[in-house]
């Protein structure tokens, strides 16, 4: 009877993701640290210019203090017509991670015309390891847009639309396009930042890839407390299968990245229909520094979780 009790008190820990564990947590004066600083041109053709650690540091694009981490951009130069863009960030994670549960904490995230902020993870030689877009979105924007990128062979057309309560903007996951979800509250940008944040969370495993949002005033007690129970947070924003569908292999280990640039294939396809009369996106980022007052992040921590 006793051994009974237990299998079945272990099996509900289980189910409710008891299991996992905090194993790296990138936070305070350390933060960046663990962190490598990417300085080449911008895949995403953005006109942005991302800058080493010390032209970070010594500009005050990047700092540490009252318990939070500030990763920002120039708001005080107007860029040469001729210059590759404005002075930005773009992290990647020293480690790489292969499932586990993925935290940020944060009150302050970029927004404003022209702004192309993420958070997100990313596998070698892409798209063959995959790519997981957690934070992203464009401009004004004020709802989050989760999206995976793969190579052929990833769709998520036979996904249950009531497993999450986003609305699909695309199910086939190959290349640039991805397959995303959007959310269907004001999660993201401008709304997001006067609310005070939040928490979003990614959940990646070998049969399902999900995000959930939490206000700041409705973040679970288990996230606050250390011992994240995903199972019982309710249903996610967004909820990719993977199975014959598409096949978890699709995604190797990847490398977290936390970045801001401007422009480029998505913010700039779509800033004159987002941002009228404001001429073309890359003029606009270049000659208005003071636009950028906004575009910002303001993290408390960044935590990762495996079972």
């Amino acid at each position: 009877m006793k051994a009974t009790i237990v299998v079945l008190l272990s099996l509900f820990c289980f189910s409710l993701g008891q299991n996992y564990h905090l194993v790296k947590d990138y936070s305070g004066s350390t933060f960046f640290n663990d962190w490598d600083f990417f300085t080449a041109g911008d895949p995403t053709h953005g006109t942005v210019n991302y800058v080493n650690q010390s032209y970070a540091q010594a500009n005050g694009l990047i700092s540490t203090s009252g318990g939070t981490v500030y990763i920002g951009c120039d708001t005080k130069k107007t860029v040469p017509a001729n210059g590759r863009g404005r002075d930005s960030v773009r992290l990647s994670s020293k480690a790489s991670y292969h499932y586990g549960l993925f935290i940020m904490d944060l009150s302050h995230m970029p927004t404003g015309c022209g702004t192309w902020p993420a958070w997100w993870l990313v596998g070698p030689n892409w798209p063959s390891g995959g790519e997981i877009d957690i934070i992203e979105g464009v401009n004004n924007a004020q709802n989050d847009q989760t999206t995976l990128h793969t190579n052929a062979g990833c769709d998520m057309g036979s996904v249950d639309k009531n497993s999450y309560t986003g609305h699909s903007v695309g199910t086939n996951c190959l290349g640039n396009s991805g397959c995303g979800i959007v959310a269907n509250m004001a999660n993201y940008g401008a709304p997001f930042n006067s609310a005070g944040g939040g928490v979003y969370v990614m959940e990646w495993t070998s049969t399902f890839i999900r995000t959930f949002y939490f206000g700041r005033n409705n973040i679970p007690a288990d996230i606050r407390s250390g011992k994240p129970t995903p199972n019982s947070w309710g249903k996610p924003y967004a909820n990719f299968a993977l199975g014959s569908n598409c096949p978890a292999s699709h995604f190797a280990p990847e490398v977290i990245v936390i970045n801001l640039t401007f422009c480029g294939d998505w913010a700039g396809n779509v800033f004159a229909a987002q941002c009228k009369n404001m001429g073309t996106c890359a003029t606009y980022v270049k000659n208005n520094p003071s636009k950028f007052t906004e575009a910002y992040w303001r993290i408390a921590s960044v935590s990762v979780y495996q079972s």
